[in-house]
């Protein structure tokens, strides 16, 4: 599986942060949200299927590749 976040819609909520510390992070001077790992691993799947359905934006997909 395969993260894609599109930036130009992230609203800065850290929500996807808070559920998937491994996976996503923060830019510090506006908050944008930016992808650290874009193939995670199965075990962390779960939080990034979580941060999908919780982001305000709808900014972050999980696609098969």
């Amino acid at each position: 599986m395969h993260v894609e976040l599109d930036e130009p819609k992230c609203v800065a909520s850290g929500q996807c942060v808070l559920v998937a510390p491994e996976v996503f992070d923060q830019r510090d001077e506006d908050g944008i949200a930016f992808v650290l790992d874009e193939k995670p691993a199965e075990e962390i799947l779960d939080d990034v299927r979580e941060a999908v359905a919780i982001c305000p934006a709808a900014a972050i997909r999980l696609v098969e590749r």
